[in-house]
This record gives C-alpha cells, structure tokens and sequence, in this order.
C-alpha cells in the first residue's frame, strides 16, 4: 500500500484529532452503561449498602463506600459527571468480603449509583444523591 504525502497527512490528523478529543469517543451515558453491566436484567435494591455524605463541601474528594455481601462486581456511576463510568471494582474467590470504599470527583449535585453482579446473577442497586457545594456555604 503506497500512501502519498497528502494522504499521510490526513491520517495523521485524525488521529491526532482522535486523541485530542477521547471524551467524545468514549463517552457513554448512564443508562448504556447501566444496560451493559447488568445485562439487561432489573437490578433490586435489597443485598447492597452505599454510604455516601448527603452534602459534599468539595466536589474533589467526595468519600464513598458500598458494600455487597456475595457480589462478583460493583460498578460505581456518577450520574452528571461529563463521564458518569467512576469504577468498576471485581472480587474472586478469595476476595475476604466484597466491599469498595474511594473518593470520587463530582462536577455537581447529582446521584450516585452503585451497581452489584451477584454470584447468582442478579443485579442490586442502590442509589444516593450528593449536594456539592460551592466554598462550603450551601450553594
């Protein structure tokens, strides 16, 4: 295959232009996201605890926990990040209980949802709402 200067030249470009911009190639909304880890299937709300601060003084470093006796998977999302996938954490056999605890970035007040792939395949979510608030005073 003989590629002429030109041509060279716009390969490279997109693929400049592919890097430049992963967020909008990447990019998957919570509901794509949700239907792809759950397979489809109705998740319940009973099976899985998320511990998330009600008002989050800094958006930054926002601490959440969840935890899901019997669990192969959790999924974190948060719902009005720019990229709602937060992380996906997996347990084995010999994991000693199957719980995640990290901080989070939030861009705003928005939902946090957590997802959990059980053992038996069913799927447990539970969900909390976080108020950011600017400098601290409620806003």
């Amino acid at each position: 295959m003989n590629l002429s200067r030109r041509e060279a030249l716009w390969v490279g470009l997109g693929g400049l232009a592919a890097v430049a911009t992963p967020g909008a190639v990447l990019a998957a909304t919570t509901e794509e996201l949700t239907s792809a880890f759950t397979g489809g299937a109705a998740p319940g709300t009973d099976g899985i605890t998320l511990a998330a601060p009600e008002i989050a003084e800094n958006g930054n470093t926002v601490p959440v926990s969840v935890s899901a006796p019997g669990a192969v998977a959790i999924m974190l999302l948060a719902t009005g990040n720019p990229e709602p996938a937060v992380a996906t954490f997996t347990f084995g056999p010999a994991a000693g209980s199957q719980m995640a605890a990290t901080r989070i970035r939030l861009a705003k007040t928005q939902d946090v949802v957590a997802l959990a792939k059980m053992a038996d395949g069913s799927v447990k979510q539970a969900q909390a709402t976080v108020k950011v608030t600017i400098g601290g005073c409620g806003g």
